[in-house]
């Protein structure tokens, strides 16, 4: 019996999805750098860098080696009660790059020093982000955006704007999210502004929860002018700007951290996805006198903890992720390639459909629509799958999944993203 049959067996049915003509999935056998090989040895261009996580290449030798050591040594310790000192060291790691990163120099000493929730998924992160946002303002509702995606647990559902993911769970939400539209011209923003206020002065808000730029919502890339506001926003409200960066953390957008092309610092920064290039840690960041003021001192039984919590080989992993990105100067990298990439998508044509590339590093997509406005998500599914088999691995994004995302490794060269940007040109040429 074959994996995608022992899958069907055994596994739950809404988790891989499987076409009937098995064009979709193939099942990855192994990966390393840029590449992925399936378990009948076809080797694919990863576009997907693994979504988003593997910044520094697929298996990439130094951090494979942080984590195998780590695990000779230590494979597990006990999360809130007995630490270990890579989770020191990561904490203090998180801590200098929020100094160097996301904070000015001219911010005080408070501001400019970050403490850390470790968790395991990023959406354990967000939720961490939302408990600190209730101790610290006492407030219990949250703004968020539509097009959000924050991860699927109870309570980062409430942020999750998607009814695909909210619909079937509504009844046991506590549905303390107020969905308002997020931003992409300057127009938008005065709409999106008039709203947010209106629901600070009507609503109890802690919180406004944003993506800087919005991945899984179709590589949605907001004013400049929009996270200034939100910044402006919490002050004026005394409500806490937090800001996810699972997806675009570390690089993936041409600078550390997303927030960094608007120069706005937040008070709580989710983290993930390739803060570790492939083991399940995250983070919630944040400034250490908001963390001090909502969390209290232990006292033997902390009150948001877990198994993993801070995991060694995690934090190890981390370590060396953070020291290869860079080692290898991959922030400045994605933002160049980034650069290339949007040249060479502007360049395409498509007589059947209407084409706009979009995005920041090399976090970039290419959304098709018909020429009457409407999502063209046959012909981009079609595509991403025609492409599959051409051997180049690509993932749709948006609500319409008619975007067709690039977020490869950042190891990856000009030469191979032109060849995929060549295979989708002849992909596109057969639709007219």
């Amino acid at each position: 019996m074959n994996t995608l049959d022992l899958l069907r067996q055994y596994e739950s049915r809404n988790v891989t999805f499987m076409e009937a003509d098995a064009s979709w999935p193939i099942v990855w056998a192994r990966a390393k750098g840029v590449h992925v090989w399936d378990e009948a040895g076809r080797k694919y261009l990863d576009l997907t860098a693994a979504f988003g996580v593997a910044s520094a290449g697929h298996a990439n030798s130094r951090v494979v080696r942080a984590g195998q050591q780590q695990m000779a040594t230590l494979l597990h310790a006990m999360g809130d009660v007995h630490p270990h000192a890579l989770k020191a060291k990561l904490a203090r790691e998180l801590n200098r790059l929020w100094g160097q990163s996301i904070v000015s120099p001219s911010q005080s000493r408070s501001r400019r020093s970050a403490k850390t929730i470790f968790c395991n998924s990023g959406f354990e992160a967000v939720e961490a982000a939302l408990k600190t946002a209730i101790l610290a303002t006492g407030k219990s509702e949250i703004v968020a955006f539509e097009g959000a995606y924050h991860g699927l647990g109870y309570g980062a559902l409430n942020a999750t704007h998607r009814d695909h993911f909210r619909s079937p769970f509504r009844s046991q939400l506590g549905d303390f999210g107020h969905f308002v539209p997020f931003p992409t011209t300057r127009r938008d923003l005065v709409s999106t502004e008039d709203t947010i206020r209106r629901l600070l002065k009507s609503h109890s808000i802690g919180a406004i929860l944003v993506e800087p730029m919005q991945a899984r919502g179709g590589i949605n890339i907001p004013p400049k002018q929009f996270l200034p506001l939100l910044r402006r926003l919490c002050d004026d409200h005394g409500a806490l700007l937090i800001l996810d960066e699972i997806y675009t953390g570390f690089g993936r957008t041409g600078t550390w951290f997303a927030c960094e092309h608007s120069g706005v610092a937040p008070d709580l920064i989710c983290l993930g996805k390739a803060l570790t290039g492939g083991f399940p840690l995250s983070a919630c960041v944040g400034r250490a006198d908001v963390m001090d003021a909502a969390w209290p001192e232990s006292t033997g039984e902390a009150i948001h903890t877990s198994t993993f919590l801070g995991h060694p080989v995690g934090c190890a992993m981390a370590l060396a992720q953070i020291a290869e990105i860079r080692r290898l100067k991959l922030v400045a990298r994605s933002e160049t390639l980034g650069d290339f990439l949007l040249a060479e998508l502007g360049q395409l044509k498509s007589t059947a459909l209407t084409l706009k590339a979009r995005g920041a590093g090399l976090m970039v997509g290419l959304e098709l629509t018909h020429h009457d406005g409407t999502p063209a998500t046959m012909e981009s599914l079609i595509i991403i799958k025609r492409l599959l088999h051409r051997g180049f691995i690509f993932l749709p994004e948006g609500e319409h999944a008619n975007v067709i995302s690039f977020t490869p490794p950042l190891t990856i060269t000009r030469v191979q993203l032109r060849s995929a940007v060549r295979a989708l040109a002849a992909e596109l040429r057969r639709f007219a």
